[in-house]
């Protein structure tokens, strides 16, 4: 299986938060997935913790590598700019990432985060779907520390959702 590819900066272990949740499930593929994922204006249709989606510049709705985009999540407002943005082919996972920010630079609510999704089609009609973020700053050390763990739980409520979102259409 494959694995998220990390900026420097933002390699797991070396951030003050790192979560990782995946899901494998059949009957879905990664084509069924990459619509609902690759589109950030279907993202509160299925995951609660989204919300006022923009792009800026005129881009949209669809990702693509290097456009800036605003969103809600976990009582943040994000700041978005996508890195890496790499639809799936046959035997080539997709790849979708953002680095995020809230708050201002060297401010102590200052919030850095690289998101990163992977979604990849397994063998037996399965797909395949990982997101892992890093998160920098003095809110991503309380996000670390707060138990349950509101990241975990919140991106596998996205994976759920997308999942359920998939399974509908």
């Amino acid at each position: 299986m494959n694995a998220i590819i990390w900026p420097e900066g933002y390699v797991p272990g070396y951030t003050e938060n790192y979560v990782s949740n995946e899901v494998i499930v059949a009957g879905l593929s990664a084509a069924d997935i990459w619509p609902l994922l690759s589109v950030p204006s279907r993202w509160p249709a299925y995951y609660a913790n989204s919300a006022n989606v923009r792009f800026y510049d005129g881009k949209g709705p669809e990702l693509a590598e290097g456009d800036r985009f605003y969103f809600e999540t976990f009582g943040f407002p994000v700041e978005a700019q996508c890195n890496e943005y790499v639809p799936p082919v046959a035997g080539q996972p997709g790849r979708v990432a953002w680095h995020g920010w809230a708050g201002e630079e060297g401010a102590d609510d200052r919030l850095d985060v690289h998101h990163a999704w992977l979604v990849e089609d397994l063998d037996g009609g399965r797909v395949r779907i990982l997101t892992q973020e890093t998160q920098k700053g003095k809110p991503a050390a309380a996000l670390a520390a707060t138990k349950p763990n509101p990241m975990i739980n919140g991106h596998q409520d996205w994976l759920d959702g997308l999942v359920s979102a998939a399974r509908r259409n």
